[in-house]
C-alpha cells in the first residue's frame, strides 16, 4: 500500500495510529476495522486480490472511495459469476464512471476469476490457498519498511503460473498486509496488538484433502 500525503482531521481522536492513516479522513475507520486482521472468506480475499489491481499506478484512497461502486459492478466479487463475464459486461464495466475504467485491469479480474475457480477446485478455498504463504513473522522487516517478502514474491510468481495478472510481488505484499497474513501495524499503533491477538486466535483454513482428485 502506497502511504497517502498527509491531510487535516483524518485522525481526530488522537488513538496512536499508523502514519498513513493521515493521509485522509475514511482512512482510520478502514485501518481500525480491517487493515491487518486475517481473513479467510474467498469473497473478501478475491475482492482485496482485484482492488490491490486496480490500485496499480493510484492511489488507495481512490479505490477506497470506489469499493461500493466495484462491489456492486463486480457482483460482490462473487469470482463464479464474473468468471463467466463475456464482451458485453467488459463494454458496461467501461462505461461505469464509478470504477475505475481501465480494460486491462477489467479483464485481469474475469480471467482472475477463473483462475479462483480452479484454485477453489485444487485447494478446497482462496483462502486455504493464500494462506500457505504466510510468511514466518521472524523474516519479516520492521513494520512497514518494505514493500515486498520472498512469500510475496513466492505467491506472485505461483499466481502468474496459474494464469493471473496483475499480481506482482509487491501487489501480493500490499495484500498480505491487507488480510493479515502479517501483522504490519507500526509498533505504536493501537491495532497492532489488537491485530496480534485476531491473528493468534484465527486458524488459517487448511487445505481439503478430501476433493477430488
Amino acid at each position: 500500500m502506497t502511504t497517502p500525503p498527509p491531510t487535516d482531521d483524518a485522525n481526530a481522536d488522537d488513538l496512536p495510529r499508523c502514519r498513513w492513516c493521515d493521509g485522509a479522513p475514511e482512512f482510520p475507520a478502514y485501518h481500525d476495522a480491517e487493515w491487518g486482521f486475517p481473513v479467510a472468506d474467498d469473497r473478501r480475499l478475491f475482492e482485496k486480490v482485484c482492488l490491490e489491481a486496480f490500485q496499480s499506478g493510484l492511489s488507495w484512497r481512490t479505490i477506497l472511495s470506489k469499493r461500493e461502486h466495484f462491489r456492486r459492478a463486480f457482483l460482490g466479487f462473487d469470482f463464479d459469476r464474473v468468471a463467466a463475464f463475456g464482451p458485453k459486461d467488459v463494454e458496461r464495466l467501461l462505461q461505469d464512471e464509478g470504477i475505475v475504467r481501465h480494460r486491462g485491469k477489467i479483464d485481469a479480474v474475469i480471467r482472475n476469476a477463473a483462475g479462483a475457480q480452479a484454485l477453489v477446485k485444487e485447494f478446497g478455498s482462496l483462502g486455504a490457498y493464500f494462506w500457505r504463504f504466510e510468511p514466518d513473522p521472524a523474516t519479516l522487516a520492521a513494520p512497514q519498511t518494505a514493500s515486498t517478502h520472498a512469500a510475496s514474491v513466492a505467491m506472485s510468481k505461483d499466481l502468474k503460473q496459474c494464469g493471473w495478472s496483475f499480481v506482482g510481488p509487491t501487489t501480493a505484499y500490499a495484500f498480505m498486509q491487507a488480510m493479515g497474513l502479517i501483522n504490519d501495524h507500526e509498533l505504536g499503533c493501537h491495532s497492532r496488538a489488537k491485530a496480534a491477538a485476531a491473528r493468534q486466535a484465527f486458524t488459517p483454513p487448511l487445505v481439503d484433502t478430501m476433493r477430488p482428485g
